[in-house]
């Protein structure tokens, strides 16, 4: 009997192996690929971005989550995202008109913030789910000198983080686990960590356009289920490079932290949406941190893009090893 796969992404190997079957199209500017978030398709003079993402781990504000993981990837191309399609589906002897409106006022002031429509979509009561799940949709758009590729990295990049990670992990454990950590961790510390959604919060819309206009960045990464640890291996599978991350460069949240430690999860592996992963050239380093110090982010340098081949490590002193791989989140261990 073959084992079944475990909760969250597919197999990296799988899922290339399915998407090298696919059909492009002459219109297709940026098609799929392991590590590469948004389709991108030739429109004249500009270049529409579409992205679809669900939210699946959590319940309590499900649309506003939907909006927002939707619309960073849409920006890491440089892209403004502009139009949003929600496909809800509720839970079969669950649903009410209150949960029905919760999820379509949080959607609508996650929209509103960022300066969204939300145009469109699919409403359904469906039989056999736990819970709500919101499948969302981003349409944006980027002038055609202005797109930045998911596989844009290159040899010799510096890789900057904008956020102490895990940033919505943070949040998700705190909701979820934190009455019975609170005797342990203190009250006061779970109480910031459930508040990670709105401070730092999830978007890294700001950061990202911010650091597109420089013009010096040539690859950005939204790093979301399987933490910090898969967004970069994904940033480094996407341009087939390999990266030396230093593993005493990455800021840890200190809530986050001391929550995955009381649980016994690696941070690097713990969802992270709203922290934003950036390859940039040394020269243009500095610009591009300024850049992103304007909108509050921090760009914190946590390692260096590889030639082909050279694996995605990690190091600690003078120990290097590879990377750890999280094909499941940490964060689905105990939930």
């Amino acid at each position: 009997m073959k084992a079944p796969f475990p909760a969250g992404k597919l197999p990296a190997g799988l899922l290339e192996r399915l998407l090298a079957r696919l059909e492009g199209h002459p219109r297709l500017a940026q098609g799929p690929r392991v590590g590469v978030d948004a389709a991108v398709i030739e429109m004249g003079d500009r270049l529409l971005v579409a992205k679809s993402d669900p939210v699946t781990f959590v319940e309590e504000r499900i649309g506003w989550y939907a909006v927002h993981v939707n619309a960073n990837d849409v920006a890491c191309t440089g892209a403004a995202p502009l139009w949003f399609l929600m496909t809800l589906l509720l839970p079969g002897g669950r649903a009410d008109r209150e949960m029905a409106e919760t999820v379509f006022e949080d959607a609508r002031a996650a929209c509103r913030a960022l300066g969204v429509t939300l145009c469109g979509g699919h409403t359904e009561i469906t039989a056999g789910l736990p819970r709500p799940i919101v499948c969302g949709h981003m349409l944006g758009e980027v002038p055609r000198e202005g797109l930045i590729r998911g596989d844009g990295a290159r040899p010799g990049d510096a890789i900057l983080l904008t956020r102490a990670v895990p940033v919505e992990g943070t949040a998700i454990l705190a909701q979820a686990k934190g009455e019975a950590l609170a005797a342990a961790l203190g009250p006061e510390l779970i109480r910031r960590a459930r508040g990670y959604l709105e401070d730092p919060g999830l978007s890294v819309v700001g950061a990202a356009l911010a650091a597109a206009r420089t013009g010096r960045v040539h690859a950005m990464h939204d790093p979301t289920e399987g933490g910090l640890a898969t967004g970069l291996r994904e940033l480094a599978q996407a341009a087939g490079l390999g990266a030396l991350v230093e593993e005493e460069a990455i800021p840890l949240a200190p809530e986050g932290a001391a929550l995955c430690r009381a649980l016994g999860l690696d941070p690097l592996g713990v969802i992270t949406s709203g922290a934003l992963l950036l390859a940039v050239p040394p020269e243009g380093e500095e610009e591009v941190r300024r850049a992103l110090a304007s909108t509050g982010a921090m760009g914190a340098r946590i390692g260096t893009m590889g030639g082909r081949g050279a694996g995605v490590l990690l190091r600690r002193g003078n120990e290097t090893r590879p990377l750890p791989r999280y094909d499941s989140d940490e964060i689905a261990r105990v939930l």
